[in-house]
């Protein structure tokens, strides 16, 4: 970290733009500490537009940081107490990770490669997820992880914005020339008229509906070529992800609905009598080294990159943003003066 001479003034006006999880967060923590806020959005209030829509919200960052670079683990352990402190309702059950015997070797991989779990025997699976009794012989848990479902989520921050005095404008297709005072640019692949290098990774979804199977948190299931997560949601729902697929078509290809649906059949049976209710998929913004950037020139912040992290760290990229704008502050890692 370093302080910056050349910070904009403290008491301007904050326009952002893009309503998603990385603009949400900035418009919170800037509306909190007292800035006029106004967050523009270039759809409706069903945010159907954005990625944050077709995200599975998992707050992991002992898990992600299997395959993450560092930075992300220590933006989304951080993250983890802005969760807690601005949304105490947020779950924090933890997250389970398991794997058939013949995976063995990917799941003690998986193990060697993160930190602060705890290992389960076959009973002690049984115990955490009743469900998955008998299923597999033991499991990770990762107990200080939490989930959010991001359409219900999005929506309490939005509240949270307006109740800390912010604006929100839906339907306004705006640009950083169109506003004045200090811009931040949350588009996401939209920002590639700034941001060029920026490319989509597709993640697909499935969400289903069985009251056979009940989970009090996500479970990944490790695998060498169909890697699953299963998030359980409210009324009975449960969404399959875990696909990254470098393409910017959008929708769920065969193959993928095949191996996501195959992925669940096999953490439990009683997933194949579910109901199909949605299939989709969000193109998540992504610089080539898929790490997260604050590039800043003079009063025009733009934020993006957050890749397939968006829930995770959105807030401690938000704070970082603020700290900025208040004080001058660079984080090195992260930030890019221009």
């Amino acid at each position: 970290m370093y302080q910056s001479s050349k910070a904009p003034k403290g008491d301007s006006h904050v326009s952002i733009i893009g309503a998603g999880i990385a603009g949400a967060w900035q418009a919170l923590l800037f509306a909190q500490a007292g800035y006029p806020v106004t967050l523009h959005e270039r759809s409706d209030e069903a945010m159907m537009l954005s990625t944050s829509h077709w995200a599975g919200g998992m707050l992991a960052p002992y898990c992600e940081s299997e395959v993450a670079e560092p930075v992300i683990s220590r933006l989304g352990l951080h993250a983890l107490d802005l969760w807690r402190r601005e949304l105490p309702d947020t779950p924090f059950n933890g997250s389970l990770v398991v794997a058939h015997s013949r995976d063995r070797n990917d799941f003690e991989r998986f193990a060697r490669r993160t930190s602060d779990y705890q290992r389960l025997d076959a009973e002690g699976l049984a115990e955490l997820e009743p469900s998955l009794e008998d299923r597999f012989r033991e499991g990770l848990f990762f107990a200080a992880e939490g989930h959010v479902e991001p359409r219900r989520v999005l929506p309490k921050l939005h509240e949270r914005i307006i109740a800390a005095g912010g604006t929100i404008k839906f339907n306004s297709d705006v640009c950083s020339e169109d506003l004045d005072g200090i811009v931040i640019d949350c588009r996401g692949l939209a920002a590639r008229d700034i941001q060029p290098e920026l490319r989509g990774v597709k993640g697909e979804m499935i969400l289903i509906e069985t009251s056979e199977v009940k989970l009090a948190r996500p479970v990944r299931l490790i695998h060498p070529r169909w890697p699953l997560y299963v998030i359980p949601r409210e009324d009975n729902l449960f969404m399959l992800g875990a696909t990254s697929i470098e393409a910017e078509d959008w929708g769920v290809s065969v193959r993928s609905a095949l191996e996501l649906l195959g992925a669940a059949y096999a953490v439990h049976p009683a997933f194949a009598e579910a109901r199909i209710v949605e299939f989709g998929s969000g193109l998540r913004p992504a610089f080539p080294d898929n790490l997260p950037r604050i590039r800043i020139e003079k009063n025009n912040i733009a934020v993006n990159g957050l890749y397939r992290h968006g829930f995770l760290i959105a807030p401690a990229l938000a704070e970082l943003t603020l700290g900025y704008v208040e004080r001058g502050r660079i984080d090195n890692e992260v930030m890019q003066c221009v």
